[in-house]
């Protein structure tokens, strides 16, 4: 098999998949850069997933999408099973968001990505059947110490005393949605302060997993797709993640068990959510936050901030580029 990891190869001295992957990605940012704050989520998703598919030709990989926009008939964009890649190279899975935040890339709010995750063929969990996951997700210091089946405010003090740190510091990233009303109040009232997310959970996960962000878990139900990208990336940063699908009906239930998933409380740990540890995820900022800088442009140029964590060598890699902005805007 050939790695997805190449440019470790003495065979493939000078490939590297990821950073080619990252052309994609702040493809797609930049073509988002007319819709923030326009309120028209519709037209930034479109205007980013035509640039990365575009981009997608110019890869030597053979990706088949497992987490996209949904079933083709329903999602003309970078569907679930459409092929992506210029067909050398290695087989892989592929899960792509062109935007994780449409509303906040709509809003011009912070912490809009665009994403993309890979890993071997074979081994990405195709969960699509059931849209939610509810998650747990740490850095380092909670492997083997959290755990997601236990009651947050126990899991808040294994941590703090993991980390070595009060309780009253520990910071837990939690979608800002009514179904976790219950949650956000167990976790202050076990002593910890909270940080709500209005959407993109994906990086409220990663940023819970570093060892040098502000918050220290990221907790709740949201999206099942986002769910496996985040693994990708925990894979890379050693840090600890779990999810049960959530399904929101008998119907949706009866589908993810169709499919072959687990449900009635599995409990999922990142090496059944993504297998092995041969790991690529791929983000560009499309509005600023805590991971990385959103899309500016100055003058004639457009700079991008993006960063690339590959699981097999545990390396988190910044990129700041320039773009000259007549070739782009």
């Amino acid at each position: 098999m050939v790695s997805l990891t190449a440019d470790m190869s003495p065979l493939h001295p000078d490939r590297n998949l990821a950073l080619e992957l990252v052309r994609a990605t702040e493809a797609a940012a930049i073509r988002a850069v007319p819709f923030i704050g326009r309120g028209a989520k519709e037209s930034a998703d479109e205007a980013a997933v035509d640039a990365m598919r575009a981009f997608f030709t110019t890869v030597n990989f053979d990706g088949r999408i497992v987490i996209g926009e949904g079933e083709k008939d329903e999602a003309p964009m970078l569907y679930n099973g459409e092929r992506v890649g210029n067909g050398t190279g290695p087989r892989a899975d592929v899960a792509v968001d062109p935007i994780d935040g449409t509303t906040l890339t709509a809003e011009g709010r912070n912490n809009a990505l665009s994403v993309i995750a890979v890993s071997e063929h074979g081994t990405m969990l195709d969960a699509s059947t059931v849209f939610y996951m509810d998650k747990l997700v740490t850095g380092p210091a909670g492997v083997g110490v959290v755990d997601i089946r236990l009651p947050i405010g126990e899991n808040i003090r294994l941590l703090a005393a993991a980390l070595g740190k009060p309780v009253d510091e520990l910071v837990v990233s939690v979608l800002n949605r009514p179904r976790h009303a219950q949650l956000i109040q167990d976790i202050r009232d076990a002593g910890a302060g909270t940080r709500l997310m209005s959407d993109g959970d994906v990086a409220g996960g990663i940023n819970a997993a570093r060892h040098n962000a502000r918050t220290d878990m990221c907790v709740g139900i949201g999206g099942s797709p986002e769910g496996i990208v985040t693994a990708c990336a925990i894979k890379a940063l050693g840090g600890h993640m779990q999810g049960r699908l959530w399904a929101r009906d008998d119907e949706e239930k009866q589908k993810g068990r169709d499919a072959g998933l687990k449900l009635d409380d599995h409990v999922y740990e990142a090496d059944e959510l993504v297998t092995g540890n041969n790991t690529i995820f791929v983000a560009t900022g499309v509005t600023n936050g805590e991971l990385v800088k959103g899309v500016r442009r100055e003058g004639g140029y457009v700079y991008t901030e993006s960063v690339v964590l590959r699981g097999t060598s545990g390396t988190l890699r910044r990129i700041s580029s320039e773009h000259l902005v007549s070739k782009w805007l």
